[in-house]
């Protein structure tokens, strides 16, 4: 698996870093011992980066939900 943040361009390094942690199921205070930095800044500047529209897509290959057997195209119906 892995999560592509589609935005982050417009995002600042420590909003950044609070998305990662807080999308990959963090919470606030996790966020802040592990930054450095206290709780309410982490609800500001996750607010700002949500402020700016940033959006989170998560990648998996097409294996892993086991939805396609071996040998099996993805486009097929099994019988």
């Amino acid at each position: 698996m892995k999560i592509e943040i589609r935005g982050a361009e417009k995002l600042s390094f420590r909003e950044r870093q609070v998305v990662v942690l807080k999308e990959t199921g963090r919470g606030a205070e996790e966020i802040a011992r592990r930054l450095g930095i206290s709780t309410s800044t982490v609800a500001t500047l996750y607010n700002r980066a949500r402020a700016k529209g940033y959006e989170v897509v998560i990648v998996l290959p097409g294996d892993a939900l086991g939805l396609w057997g071996v040998g099996e195209d993805e486009g097929k119906e099994s019988p």
